[in-house]
């Protein structure tokens, strides 16, 4: 035995050396105590936070890893919360799914067991759904809650637990925080309920997906010029993950009839085989629906992350070539083609509205003022647009909204980002261009013509491991207690620390409120109007750092040059910060 471990870590490896643990748990934890001394520690130096949003983590076991016990006594502790919320209802249900990742299925099935063991009638997906699909199910079904076991984009290592509440939404205040102190209470397996009651579990099938599909269809605003342009080539790969099914069927169901897989992608697996990392926002995820692409002479190419919350496109620039978008652009093509198509089809009357993170760009705001929709901004996190959603519930309509992490909605059926119907919208978006003889990216750059050109860019730090979390913590005070005085020899004039809730002005000194729930999130404003936002992931070990910049574009011919421009910009911000 090592004689260098720290004794809280032993004793708490040594705790599951002994029932309730199965043997082959027991037998884990005795080789990492006797052989691995460095992945004991990670997996039992602290436990598994269910934070915010649930749980994610490493798959092994140790109380700092997802495995079946974790799982377990998360769904107890959510159990609690929700028979205590909804005590005296006659019925109380939840609805579950799961995505393609190594275990999903089994975490799946433990919180199915736990959730009718408890007397909650349980609604199951027969096999792997996306995220989305479980946000609407619990609307459909009218249940007081729900999970998805997924770790959306992260790496094979990886698994996750994600919590909704009744509005299809995921928690927020107060049920975000409530729950996270009734998984508190579950210090051990022995307080879990695993005595599953079949009887109370509902499997859902394809019938369900229909039901899903047909809303989805509804959404749809060029039915006319799909059918006219419906040989519009489009190549689509889920990575491995959930979306393999319901996007091509959404794109068939549209009238697109010329829709390419990549093959050696459509197969499901959780090791994702193919790609280094499953996550559209890297290139490399998309590299061979782009090869595809070239073989078939598409037009447009989107990839799903495993869970089919979120899409990444390519599209071909004004060489033929196929160039990424990020999420920002997708989202402002799409905010602008349905704010377009809503106003020419008289549909605006003065109640609609869209939605974005603080850390998206600000140009869909300009396209909302120029159609008279209003706008709202959001803390990072869906949650937070599915919340205002809520609120205005009855009063105004949603229109679309999204944030620049790949992840968009439109209609409010669903409450969380949605790539079912983000992929046909997105679609729709590209052969709405075809029909008026423009490409994606001549759109784009129009657009930029009209509102400015906004150059986003996203940087993230990666710091694994306990170390990393402590190096992370120490960024993020470093900033907010000494912010530099200029940037990119701009002068500072303005921080927001979303933790406080301030925004102060560097020129005065006054300090107004911010009118949103507390988050570990600063935001830098220089003079020149560049603004830099700072915050940790709640969901990786990274650190990200957001970077939006505005210039001119007098037409389409300039772009290139003035990109690189912008380009520039950005890289004399990040030197600036010594990132």
């Amino acid at each position: 035995m090592n004689n260098d471990l720290d004794p809280q870590v032993l004793k708490k490896a040594q705790e599951w050396l002994n029932k309730p643990y199965d043997n082959e748990t027991i037998k884990q934890v005795q080789q990492l105590i006797e052989n691995e001394p460095q992945e004991l520690t990670e997996s039992f130096y602290r436990n598994l936070e269910f934070g915010t949003g649930g749980l994610r983590g490493i798959m092994g076991v140790g109380t700092n890893r997802m495995n079946k016990y974790t799982v377990a006594m998360a769904t107890q502790g959510l159990a609690n919360y929700v028979k205590m919320m909804f005590k005296g209802k006659e019925k109380i249900s939840m609805a579950i799914a799961y995505d393609c990742r190594n275990n999903s299925s089994y975490f799946s099935e433990i919180t199915a067991q736990v959730l009718s063991a408890n007397g909650i009638h349980v609604y199951v997906f027969e096999s792997l759904r996306p995220t989305p699909e479980l946000s609407f199910a619990i609307r459909h079904f009218g249940c007081q809650s729900g999970v998805v076991i997924t770790a959306s984009h992260n790496p094979k290592e990886y698994n996750g637990y994600k919590a909704y509440w009744d509005d299809g939404g995921q928690l927020i205040l107060p049920h975000d925080k409530n729950v996270i102190i009734e998984v508190g209470k579950i210090t051990d397996p022995s307080k879990v309920n695993f005595n599953a009651k079949p009887e109370l579990i509902t499997v859902l099938s394809e019938e369900f997906d229909n039901i899903y599909l047909a809303k989805v269809q509804s959404l749809s605003l060029s039915s006319e010029i799909i059918k006219r342009n419906k040989n519009f080539k489009i190549v689509y790969t889920p990575i491995h993950g959930t979306g393999v099914n319901l996007v091509p069927k959404a794109l068939k169901a549209a009238g697109f009839e010329s829709i390419y897989g990549v093959d050696a992608q459509n197969v499901v697996d959780g090791n994702f085989p193919t790609v280094k990392s499953p996550n559209p926002e890297e290139p490399a995820a998309l590299s061979m629906a782009i090869e595809r692409a070239y073989e078939v002479n598409a037009e447009l190419v989107m990839a799903t992350d495993p869970d089919a919350d979120r899409v990444g496109i390519a599209v071909k620039n004004d060489k033929g070539e196929f160039i990424l978008l990020n999420g920002n652009q997708a989202a402002t093509l799409l905010i602008y083609y349905l704010l377009h198509k809503w106003n020419e089809n008289g549909k605006i009357k003065g109640q609609e509205f869209i939605v974005k993170t603080i850390v998206t760009s600000e140009l869909l705001f300009d396209i909302a003022s120029k159609y008279k929709v209003e706008k709202y901004d959001v803390l990072t996190g869906f949650k937070y647009i599915a919340d205002i959603i809520k609120k205005l519930e009855g009063k105004k309509s949603f229109i679309g909204g999204g944030e620049e992490s790949y992840g968009y909605l439109v209609g409010d059926f669903v409450r969380d980002k949605d790539a079912i119907i983000a992929c046909q919208m997105l679609a729709e978006t590209a052969v709405w261009a075809a029909d008026q003889g423009k490409s994606m990216f001549e759109l784009l750059k129009d657009i930029y013509v009209e509102f400015g050109f906004y150059k986003e860019k996203l940087l993230s730090v990666t710091k694994k491991g306990k170390a990393g979390a402590e190096e992370i913590i120490a960024m993020m005070e470093r900033f907010r207690n000494d912010p530099p005085t200029t940037i990119a020899g701009s002068r500072l004039i303005m921080l927001k620390d979303y933790e406080y809730g301030t925004s102060k002005s560097i020129l005065d000194g006054k300090i107004e409120k911010i009118d949103l729930p507390k988050s570990d999130v600063l935001q830098f404003i220089t003079e020149d109007g560049s603004k830099i936002s700072i915050r940790p992931s709640g969901t990786e070990p990274k650190i990200k750092f957001y970077f939006g910049i505005k210039g001119k574009l007098n037409r389409r011919e300039d772009y290139h040059s003035v990109d690189k421009e912008l380009e520039e910009k950005i890289d004399m911000i990040i030197q600036s910060l010594s990132i």
